[in-house]
């Protein structure tokens, strides 16, 4: 079974042949950690990695957000600014911050660009059949803040707050006008053949949500479900993430038609997540990066993912797992960890 059929049986409960797992290496870490001790651990761990060759120097590509001494202004008009290449910044200016400059506002062309960088088109169709050809999963996502953040970084997030409880007439059709720049991307993927489609932007702080259930309610889910609707009418599996503490929003985020829910396993608390989500939809893990992957020892490291297996995995499926990551964590944990996600990928088998 190839990766794309084990990760479909995975989400949709149908018993994959092991639990499918990404360790992803933030761009940051080739500026950070010796680059041949990195591919050594990367070599080393097949599974994760299949087929990697290692390379004399690896030139990592940063995305315009993560370019330190680099403000970048986005397709929407949100100057970012970043401190360390390689790691996302945070909007510093947003276009409107002031109302009055709403008359003259235009949302980017969803022809050309995908609300941060340029897109092709042509390019992502012929991407996506190529995909089909090996028997993968054609996968495909709206960019990291879609909706809520968005809002966020044209506004400011003070603003937005205020603009929510005073009713603000001119959020509502801020609103219409990215669900609408949004809608028109998700069409077009569809279009190029996704089976696949992700909705990914952060909802949660370290304790509780950015915004209040109530206002969630009222101003974003009723977008995020207009937005889904075409993915789900397509057949595509929906994939929703969100960093932080969600479990006041959880319901209303999947509400709709979501199957898969990317999460953070500690934030959200393992036995929380497991009487919540499990065996309802599939559980995308987002693994600890603050405490034990960082501060913990390897034989803490490999206890965390053999519980995180034993309480959220089934052999029907329902459990994915992803770690990302980021200078700071000792390369003794890194290999721990990637030991750990390999050993336990099959603990169903």
């Amino acid at each position: 079974m190839n990766t794309g059929e084990n990760l479909r049986r995975a989400v949709r409960f149908e018993k994959p042949d092991w639990i499918p797992m990404i360790f992803h290496i933030n761009a940051s870490c080739w500026q950070h950690y010796p680059q041949g001790a990195l591919q050594e651990l990367m070599v080393d761990h097949p599974m994760l990695f299949p087929g990697y060759k290692p390379i004399e120097i690896v030139k990592p590509v940063f995305s315009p957000v993560q370019k330190k001494d680099h403000p970048y202004k986005d397709p929407w008009g949100c100057i970012w600014e970043t401190s360390t290449d390689g790691i996302t910044g945070s909007v510093t200016k947003h276009p409107l911050a002031d109302w009055s400059a709403f008359d003259t506002y235009t949302p980017p062309d969803p022809e050309k660009t995908d609300g941060l960088v340029g897109i092709e088109w042509k390019q992502v169709s012929n991407e996506m059949s190529a995909v089909k050809k090996r028997n993968d999963l054609a996968i495909a996502g709206l960019r990291h803040g879609h909706t809520f953040l968005q809002l966020c970084d044209i506004r400011g997030y003070e603003n937005l707050m205020f603009d929510m409880a005073d009713e603000e007439p001119n959020l509502v059709r801020l609103i219409k006008m990215v669900e609408e720049f949004n809608l028109a991307l998700i069409r077009r993927y569809i279009a190029a053949g996704a089976e696949w489609i992700s909705y990914p932007e952060d909802l949660g702080m370290q304790n509780g949500p950015m915004i209040s259930p109530d206002f969630f309610r009222r101003y974003i889910k009723p977008s995020y479900q207009r937005i889904i609707a075409p993915a789900r009418e397509a057949g595509c599996i929906v994939h929703m993430h969100s960093d932080g503490d969600i479990r006041l929003l959880v319901d209303d985020i999947i509400d709709g038609g979501v199957e898969v829910v990317n999460l953070q396993d500690l934030v959200n608390g393992i036995d929380w997540i497991a009487g919540k989500l499990a065996g309802k939809v599939c559980i995308d893990l987002d693994i600890d990066r603050q405490k034990i992957t960082r501060y913990g020892t390897p034989s803490q490291i490999d206890a965390l993912i053999r519980e995180e297996v034993e309480k959220l995995g089934t052999p029907e499926g329902g459990l994915t797992m992803i770690y990302g990551l980021y200078p700071g964590v000792p390369l003794e944990n890194a290999k721990a960890l990637m030991e750990a996600m390999e050993r336990y990928a099959t603990y169903y088998n």
